[in-house]
């Protein structure tokens, strides 16, 4: 698929702008997703999911790796975590291949509403680690958290990483560091799972997610060397963002423009 110069650095603006908030906050699929949207209206949804996907395991790397390094987060919660989150990922990345794109963009404008309330909303938890569930039931409840939040990752994925920072903080009671270490590492096991499904059905728009990959490893980089700053790119910076993607994609399903 042919993409314009100008359409290209939009689409690359968005994912270095949600690589950074992805990794200091979560939910920078709240912009990157949304920005392929408008920018590929030929394109089918499973390309753009496919494409969104290549894109932010870019970013998913480096601030998994930043935070694994810095938090060393304990493996016997987050590997469990990772491995539900992929299983999940899988189903969801399979349900997603059959999505029309007429159901598509109303399911996108749905996600954004609803996952962009729950984020600007969301209570601020987190100042320290008090675990609510010890020994086999804390397991449970990652691994649970895990396939069901993988599930939705990779049918759609809008919001991510916020949930699981606020599955973990608000279910299993970790601190934010912490529970952002395992966030990531999760979402990068849920973005994996999804291109294990995508690539080789041939959806991946290759050149524009290798520029919005490098792109969004920037923001990456740079979102997880301020992680423990917490700066301050929320609530307002996403109820702009989020109401002008709600607006434009909605004006797109109802046929406004």
């Amino acid at each position: 698929m042919d993409v314009a110069g100008s359409t290209l650095v939009f689409l690359v603006a968005a994912a270095l702008m949600a690589g950074f908030v992805d990794a200091v906050v979560g939910g920078g699929g709240l912009v990157q997703l949304p920005a392929l949207v408008v920018g590929l209206p030929s394109a089918a949804p499973v390309q753009i999911l496919a494409t969104n996907k290549l894109a932010s395991i870019c970013g998913t790397s480096v601030a998994a790796g930043t935070y694994y390094r810095r938090v060393r987060p304990d493996p016997r919660t987050f590997g469990p975590l990772m491995a539900l989150a992929f299983v999940g990922s899988l189903a969801g990345a399979a349900v997603a291949s059959r999505i029309p794109r007429e159901a598509f963009e109303p399911i996108v404008v749905v996600a954004l509403v609803v996952v962009g309330v729950v984020v600007v909303l969301r209570p601020e938890l987190g100042e320290r680690t008090a675990l609510r569930f010890q020994g086999r039931r804390h397991v449970a409840a990652a691994m649970a958290t895990g396939a069901v939040i993988g599930f939705y990752d990779g049918a759609l994925g809008p919001g991510t990483g916020s949930f699981l920072v606020f599955a973990l903080v608000g279910l299993l009671g970790y601190a934010f560091v912490e529970a952002s270490a395992k966030a990531r590492l999760a979402n990068w096991a849920t973005n994996l799972a999804a291109l294990c499904v995508f690539v080789p059905q041939g959806a991946v728009l290759w050149k524009v997610g290798l520029a919005m990959g490098a792109a969004n490893l920037v923001g990456g980089y740079l979102g997880a060397h301020g992680g423990r700053a917490r700066v301050a790119v929320r609530p307002g910076f996403f109820v702009v963002v989020v109401a002008a993607f709600v607006v434009r994609i909605g004006g797109q399903v109802l046929g406004v423009w």
